[in-house]
């Protein structure tokens, strides 16, 4: 409201539709639209946002589809308002909610007001509702209560109240009067005077020019929008709904249009009481003349101008007109070009068709482009003249040596040798070789420049340098010369000792350096080839450390160089020699108990007569054989006539026959066993009975039979065995006394003279009668008592033997 009418009319438009942004609307208490004096709304909202009237209101109501109005008044008064529906359908339903004075979105406590009567169930006449004087009901609804209207407020300067309309049901817009005594907060005004026009006219200086499209400074509008009004702002929105809604939607101030022509609605707020009103302007944005973004020009130095050097060269601007104006003929545009952006602005000192460029190397230069059908719009662009250096390209001579043994001046050239010198060095550069400088303009180029024979002694060789980045070329003199020097001829001779016979070996050529250059200039630089044709091109140079390719015998050849020129080709020639054929390393044995007959070394050689070699011992003999008589590791040095050598080491071992310790034995059992203990130096084996075995490794042997047997201990070296009697006892388990020459007597196996003699042997009947007492060396019991024989029967015996065991068993008799 303000103070002139008592009583405004406010047209709020809620147009209710789905608006696909996440942009801030008035449908939430904190973005609730502030209501002034003289205010027209035109809103486009939707939903609810969030959910703020459960459980808050006596009408049972939450929002629908709502907006949220913030009303501020600044006189003591009434406060009311009549909500009218555009459409008179009784079925548009619009229910609203006062909360206040003063509170806060984050504490709105109870409805102070509200009404959410439906006039279709309450059979009213009309759907409008709202306050007035003549209610004095504060709250009715839902449904059928109430008949839409409730009591008006009464309030004081500076109370504040947020009034919540919602619409539950329908799709009609609506207008509100607001009623009573109290009035509102002035907005500020567009204080934009009449000779001032805000529409913004430009031209379409983005490409593509054709798109209608232009950047705007919307601020430019601002400071005459304000005046001299205080605490006010301007923000700039693409509709009048965003403009209702603020800050969420504002555009800023460099905005690019997106429709020609297109509206701009501005919002002017007072920043005390927000408070605003909006207004709008127009951008309008006129064609500029379509063209084709020039490319930088770019030419090489020359010598037109007496300096190739200078950076400087005519450039033929014609060349950027008709990039320019490629496809747009029809336009006619007119093209001008300066050397600075103030004289292309003011179309000023225009540069001629043909143009020396002022500034070397790389110029920029401004163009002016008109389209005649629309002078107003100009575009001004800029390229730049480059001036590409020339490549460096030096005179120079080649020297080659004469090819083998020749003397008449001619030979084979590889030319580019000489590249590093004629492009000093320079990256990537591309050479041709031409025999004439009028080939160059026909490009007859020299097709095999690493293999060129000369046909003169001097000739000169044109050569012409190309950067490959530029494109510029430059040319020079190559002139070739054949060599009269010469150089020494060597021999490099190494034993073949790398470890592997077999004529390969890895030489260091540096030494035969000495030799080819004895007596040369000191000046020379060289090198070394596989291949002659190599040395003479400089093709494939062999590293230092070289592997002859060809066993035992290869000719390599070495370039002596001055100044890059060939002073002359030698070969060298590397022999590997061979190495005394023999056999390294062998072992053999000397027999301690043999002592003192000697052992016949010799030098082990394979091929050849012993004459054939030198011979040095370790022990300071030079015979090809020596005589030792003691153990121990002897050398010998075998050398051949070519003074090569390889080494014999002859292992004489210690070995000895076995001294027998003792002999271990487990008898009288059913697996019987003796185990041979022996000390020595020599590899022994082992064997029971029979001097010439089996031998065994093992000293232990198994199941023997009772009785004397003979252990064998050899060693295996060869120098001879050791025996020793040992004594194995048992019983045997039945004897036959019949007369037949077998088993004819029991006796202990194992006893004699020097083996248990002193053992005592009793035999008992099964009734542990005494029917003999034997002796040890005794035949045996011959199955008699008191001279009659006895009967088949088992028997028992006890042995005491002399070492101190005693045994008790019984065996069978058998008739």
């Amino acid at each position: 409201m303000n103070n002139t009418p008592k009583h405004l009319l406010l047209t709020l438009i809620l147009l209710l539709f789905f608006r696909n942004t996440f942009s801030q609307e008035p449908t939430d208490c904190f973005d609730s639209v502030t209501i002034c004096g003289n205010s027209n709304l035109n809103l486009n909202v939707n939903g609810v946002g969030i959910q703020e009237l459960l459980s808050s209101n006596s009408c049972s109501g939450q929002e629908n589809n709502s907006i949220w109005l913030k009303v501020t008044v600044t006189t003591n008064g009434t406060l009311g308002f009549t909500l009218t529906p555009n459409s008179t359908n009784i079925s548009e339903d619009y229910d609203f909610f006062v909360f206040g004075p003063n509170v806060s979105c984050d504490n709105l406590g109870q409805a102070i007001r509200c009404s959410t009567t439906n006039p279709s169930n309450a059979n009213l006449s009309s759907n409008t509702t709202g306050m007035n004087a003549t209610e004095s009901d504060t709250s009715e609804g839902p449904g059928p209560d109430g008949n839409s209207f409730v009591k008006q407020l009464n309030v004081n300067p500076g109370d504040t109240y947020y009034i919540v309309i919602d619409r539950p049901i329908g799709v009609s817009p609506f207008s509100l009067e607001w009623t009573g005594t109290a009035e509102f907060y002035e907005p500020p005004t567009n204080q934009v005077v009449s000779n001032i026009n805000l529409n913004m006219e430009t031209c379409d200086d983005l490409l593509p020019f054709d798109d209608g499209l232009a950047t705007f400074d919307l601020e430019a509008n601002s400071t005459a929008i304000i005046g001299k009004q205080t605490n006010t702002t301007v923000s700039y929105y693409e509709n009048e709904s965003d403009a209702n809604i603020g800050e969420a939607f504002s555009l800023g101030g460099i905005y690019t249009n997106k429709r020609n022509p297109q509206t701009i609605y501005f919002r002017i707020t007072n920043t005390i009481t927000n408070c605003y009103t909006l207004g709008e302007f127009n951008l309008k944005v006129n064609p500029s003349p379509d063209f084709n973004p020039p490319s930088d020009l770019e030419s090489c130095d020359n010598i037109e101008d007496g300096d190739a050097t200078n950076g400087q060269t005519i450039f033929d601007l014609g060349i950027i007109t008709n990039e320019i104006i490629q496809g747009f003929e029809e336009q006619n545009l007119k093209v001008s070009y300066h050397e600075t952006l103030d004289d292309a602005e003011s179309e000023n000192k225009n540069l001629p068709a043909e143009y020396f460029n002022s500034v070397p190397d790389s110029q920029e230069i401004f163009i002016r482009i008109e389209d005649p059908f629309n002078p107003d719009c100009k575009i001004i662009t800029s390229c730049y003249l480059i001036v590409n250096p020339i490549p460096v390209a030096n005179d120079t001579p080649l020297i080659q040596c004469d090819e083998n043994s020749k003397t008449d001046g001619l030979t084979l050239f590889n030319l580019t040798e000489a590249e590093e010198i004629i492009t000093g060095g320079s990256p990537n550069r591309t050479i041709q070789y031409f025999l004439s400088e009028s080939d160059i303009s026909s490009d007859n180029t020299i097709l095999n420049p690493e293999e060129f024979n000369n046909s003169l002694n001097p000739q000169n060789i044109f050569v012409k340098i190309t950067d490959t980045n530029t494109g510029c070329t430059n040319t020079a003199i190559l002139t070739i010369e054949v060599s009269t020097t010469s150089t020494n001829s060597t021999i490099l001779k190494v034993c073949d000792n790398d470890g592997t016979e077999d004529g390969f070996y890895n030489f260091i050529l540096s030494d035969a350096s000495e030799a080819i250059l004895n007596g040369l200039p000191s000046n020379l630089d060289l090198k070394f080839y596989e291949t002659y044709q190599d040395a003479l091109l400089k093709t494939d140079p062999l590293p230092d450390n070289f592997t002859n390719s060809i066993p035992y015998s290869q000719t390599i050849f070495a370039r002596v160089e001055i100044n890059n020129g060939c002073y002359g080709i030698s070969e060298v020639l590397l022999e590997v020699l061979e190495l005394p054929n023999l056999e390294t390393e062998y072992e053999t044995f000397y027999c301690l108990n043999l002592h003192p007959e000697t052992l016949t070394l010799t030098s082990g050689v394979i091929d050849g007569l012993p004459l054939d070699y030198n011979y040095t011992w370790s022990t300071g003999e030079t015979t090809e054989s020596i005589i030792v008589d003691s153990p121990g590791t002897y050398t010998v040095r075998v050398s051949n006539t070519l003074g090569c050598f390889k080494n014999r080491i002859i292992t004489v071992l210690p070995s000895n026959t076995a001294t027998i310790e003792s002999i271990e034995v487990i008898d009288a059992s059913e697996n019987n066993l003796i185990t041979v203990f022996v000390t020595g130096d020599g590899d022994y084996e082992f064997a029971l009975e029979d001097i010439d075995g089996p031998y065994q490794d093992s000293p232990t042997f198994t199941n023997i039979e009772a009785g004397l047997h003979t252990a064998y201990v050899r060693d295996k070296n060869g120098c001879g065995i050791t025996e020793k009697t040992v004594s194995v006892i048992g019983f045997p388990k039945f004897f036959t006394p019949n007369g037949d020459g077998y088993n004819d007597f029991w006796q202990v196996k194992g006893i004699s003279p020097q083996f248990q003699a002193n053992s005592t042997i009793y035999i008992f009947d099964r009734y542990g009668q005494l029917v003999k007492e034997l002796t040890s060396l005794s035949s045996g019991w011959d199955g008699t008592f008191n001279g009659k024989p006895l009967p088949s029967n088992d028997y028992w015996f006890s042995v005491t033997l002399e070492d101190g065991r005693t045994f008790t068993s019984h065996f069978t008799l058998k008739l």
